[in-house]
């Protein structure tokens, strides 16, 4: 019969990037806070957080070396990727939610363009490509070939 199969769209998984104080949407899907530090003024039961990561923000020493400073952010990038060679395995927490659906990072910084999260979210939208160009494994298991 002619339009009774059903063709099944490939669903799109996102990443998102949202202040914590912004109030949750259904969309949101997952919503993980990657700051090392729980943000300021807002209370645990209003945030409506799913996971913390808080292992996989940058050190305390690279946060307070850049301190937000839009002059750093190259720099910034760099070392805060560098910083991942040891933490391979909270970034596969990520992609393997990403298998499930839409994720959103959580981050208290002001500035949206220049945070932790921004450059989390790269790497997520990135997959295959920022694994060639960056010396970490963002997915630990050996790839398998298509179906």
């Amino acid at each position: 019969m002619k339009g009774s199969r059903k063709h099944r769209q490939p669903t799109r998984r996102r990443v998102r990037l949202k202040r914590t104080y912004e109030p949750a949407e259904p969309s949101d899907g997952l919503r993980v806070l990657v700051d090392r530090l729980w943000p300021r003024g807002l209370r645990k039961d209003e945030a409506q957080v799913d996971l913390w990561l808080k292992e996989i923000a940058p050190s305390a020493e690279l946060r307070r070396w850049f301190g937000h400073d839009p002059a750093r952010w190259e720099a910034f990038q760099r070392k805060y990727r560098e910083e991942w060679r040891d933490r391979a395995e909270l970034l596969q927490t990520l992609q393997d939610a990403l298998h499930r659906g839409p994720v959103t990072l959580l981050f208290a910084a002001r500035d949206r363009e220049h945070n932790d999260a921004v450059v989390l979210k790269d790497v997520l939208d990135r997959g295959r490509q920022a694994r060639r160009r960056h010396p970490i494994s963002v997915r630990t298991a050996p790839d398998t070939p298509a179906r």
